[in-house]
């Protein structure tokens, strides 16, 4: 269709001539009015950010001394955001004379990232910002390279507690 004729078929039509692709031969255009066709636009345009991961990253904060118990729950978050691919900073501060033994805090990151190892990868060794942090950051594997996700511990908890009560009621015991 000519120009001219598809002007005068949008107005007589009260509606707008867009044209949607300008680098095909001929040129595409639709008659729309102009304000849905910006909205529909904006409304997919949102769509398709929503759908794009965002780079997020959670961090979870150790102690030289930390106690064996708080360090597998500290792990087991760590575990749960690498496979929602998320990236995991581990921060360790050292607080007075932990400052003069920093080869704990070492140890004790050390021992988190190796036993991340089957979800996620550090992406340097850990380092020392200032005189008292130190930090690295771990990155989801892929999906495919990547352990098995833990159950959940509420999950774990719940059949054992409901045999174990089975147990005890049977008249057997």
């Amino acid at each position: 269709m000519q120009l001219g004729d598809a002007l005068r078929l949008a107005q007589s039509k009260g509606m707008d001539l867009i044209e949607i692709a300008p680098t095909a031969t001929p040129p595409v255009c639709r008659i729309i009015e102009y304000g849905k066709f910006q909205y529909e636009e904006s409304k997919k345009k949102k769509e398709s950010n929503a759908r794009q991961p965002t780079n997020q990253m959670k961090e979870l904060q150790l102690s030289a001394n930390i106690d064996p118990h708080d360090f597998g729950v500290k792990l087991s978050h760590a575990i749960k955001f690498l496979c929602d691919d998320m990236k995991v900073r581990i921060k360790l501060r050292f607080r007075g004379r932990q400052k003069a033994h920093k080869e704990f805090g070492f140890e004790v990151v050390n021992k988190f990232v190796q036993e991340a190892a089957l979800y996620g990868r550090a992406d340097s060794p850990p380092k020392m910002l200032g005189d008292r942090d130190l930090n690295v950051i771990i990155s989801p594997l892929p999906r495919d390279k990547r352990g098995k996700p833990p159950r959940n511990a509420m999950a774990d908890e719940q059949p054992s507690g409901d045999s174990g009560s089975a147990a005890e009621n049977s008249p057997g015991s």
